[in-house]
């Protein structure tokens, strides 16, 4: 993670060459495919929200069936098993345009996702060629079975068995939360081989031994379904190891890796969903003889939807080009896929963090412009708020990425694959710098030095895609960046528990982007 950067130099999480990637920067065909995202989500999810809620019998099958069928749930898989074989930052930008409905997200983005994930990067061709296929098509849904009842965080302590008998492996255990438990037909599950090592299986819902317990009521993600998968002298084929014996951790922490990159850009499709609802509110509701979009304090809460949201995207986007950029330089073999996807993991952890808390700031004030309506199951930022609680505690909770985060830098500092040194460009970097030195084993100080990182990592992204960008795009940038010099300040004295001073507030552009946010109801 080097803090000392320079706008067309390094990656702030790492000594690998990057340039900034903004959406506008896909090709024409590309741009179709998320053109063609977006109407998808329009016309065949949105409208079916309370259908989607009530788990209505076979319609997420056939939700993810017709996604399937335009090539959505095989983007990044290898093409000559069924997938499309392009890259993970189209993969990602299309998951935002299909996660305008949150129910249907989740179960899309697992099976598209780190439900095949694990696959891609470490199966054989014979394990490929037996299962991408139907799950690049949509034929199958598939799921993803690491947490269990009492390992969550430290999924490592794991109880979950698998012993090898004559010419099959018999897995015992119970795996909780599984995403797409009740759908899936093709579980990616991890247990530890006698005991001792953690190794990855394959795992067909038609074998003997494993059945899908009932659905755990939840307090949003109610279309999603979410159940325990239980494994009862489950019969799996010995070719059904997938990887090598006992080194299961690296199919599922690779897997996340990708996974928490993917559920970032999952995260930013509820908040332009809630963006798209409340700006059309503000501007239908009127109080005292004026719309409410004309009244400054809801001006300003607009204002900052906009920056908020183009700080995360251009820091999403430019962790998805590095990433593509891996993969192009290692992968293509087991060995050069665990490289590649190994190689941003930090910055995944630290877009995973900042977009699903910038969704929750987004969502929330978008439901306040609403009001008392808001509160109410008539109107969509209800079920919005709902869904989108749980995205800062899935694929590891924010707190343990923030953990993740520093540890990981500091490991690969001690390496000489990261410089700690303070470049100045601008106030956050320069503080994280000075707070690296007081780098400890207290979780509230590791905490706060995250968020210093994190805080640097969005405001150099932000910054970059401004001066490539200009206008209403630099406005944005400078409101975020008096948001984060604030937060940036508060986490350093947490560190250090030294005072430091604020520089001077940049304007606030309230106006300008309040006008820009509700001139197309989307993002800038």
């Amino acid at each position: 993670m080097s803090i000392q950067t320079q706008e067309t130099g390094c990656s702030f999480l790492s000594k690998t060459p990057d340039r900034v990637f903004s959406p506008e920067e896909f090709a024409k065909d590309e741009q179709l495919m998320i053109d063609q995202a977006l109407q998808f989500s329009r016309k065949e999810v949105v409208p079916l929200a309370e259908r989607i809620d009530a788990q209505e019998d076979g319609l997420m099958p056939g939700l993810i069936r017709k996604a399937g069928e335009i090539g959505f749930c095989g983007i990044d898989s290898p093409a000559d098993h069924g997938g499309l074989g392009l890259g993970k930052n189209l993969a990602a930008r299309i998951l935002e345009f299909l996660s305008l409905n949150a129910s249907f997200s989740v179960t899309y983005g697992v099976t598209s996702g780190i439900a095949q994930l694990g696959l891609s990067l470490f199966g054989t061709e014979a394990q490929r060629a037996e299962y991408l296929p139907r799950l690049a098509s949509g034929e199958w849904i598939g799921a993803y079975a690491l947490s269990e009842p009492n390992s969550g965080s430290d999924a490592l302590s794991m109880s979950a068995r698998a012993e090898r008998q004559g010419d099959k492996w018999v897995l015992n255990g119970t795996k909780m939360w599984i995403s797409n438990a009740k759908w899936a037909e093709f579980f990616l599950v991890m247990a530890k081989i006698d005991g001792q090592d953690v190794s990855a299986f394959l795992v067909e819902r038609s074998f003997p031994g494993v059945s899908v317990s009932r659905e755990e009521h939840k307090l949003g993600l109610k279309g999603s379904s979410t159940a325990r998968l239980v494994l009862e002298n489950a019969e799996v084929p010995l070719e059904n190891l997938l990887y090598e014996p006992g080194k299961g951790h690296h199919v599922a922490f690779n897997a996340l890796n990708i996974g928490r990159f993917k559920l970032a850009a999952m995260s930013l499709g509820p908040a332009r969903e809630a963006i798209w609802e409340a700006t059309q509110y503000a501007m239908d509701r009127k109080q005292f003889g004026r719309s409410i979009s004309d009244f400054g304090l809801i001006r300003q809460k607009l204002a900052d939807m906009v920056a908020h949201y183009f700080a995360v995207e251009a820091a999403l986007y430019r962790t998805g080009a590095n990433i593509d950029a891996a993969f192009a330089a290692h992968g293509g073999t087991v060995d050069g896929n665990r490289a590649a996807a190994e190689e941003f993991a930090v910055e995944c952890s630290a877009v995973k963090i900042l977009a699903t808390e910038a969704e929750a700031r987004i969502v929330d004030e978008a439901l306040q412009l609403y009001g008392g309506y808001g509160f109410t199951e008539e109107f969509p930022l209800a079920r919005i708020y709902r869904d989108c609680r749980v995205s800062r505690i899935y694929e590891g909770t924010n707190e343990i990425n923030r953990v993740f985060l520093a540890d990981r830098l500091k490991r690969r500092a001690d390496a000489g694959r990261a410089s700690l040194v303070a470049s100045g460009d601008s106030f956050a970097s320069e503080l994280a710098g000075k707070a690296m030195a007081k780098f400890g084993s207290d979780q509230v100080t590791v905490g706060a030095l995250s968020d210093l990182l994190l805080l640097t990592y969005a405001e150099q992204s932000a910054r970059l895609r401004a001066q490539q960008v200009g206008g209403v795009a630099q406005l944005a940038y400078e409101r975020f960046t008096n948001w984060a010099n604030i937060q940036a300040a508060m986490a350093y004295q947490t560190v250090t528990g030294e005072p430091v001073a604020l520089p001077s507030s940049r304007p606030g552009h309230v106006d300008e982007l309040a006008d820009a946010i509700l001139a197309t109801r989307s993002p800038i």
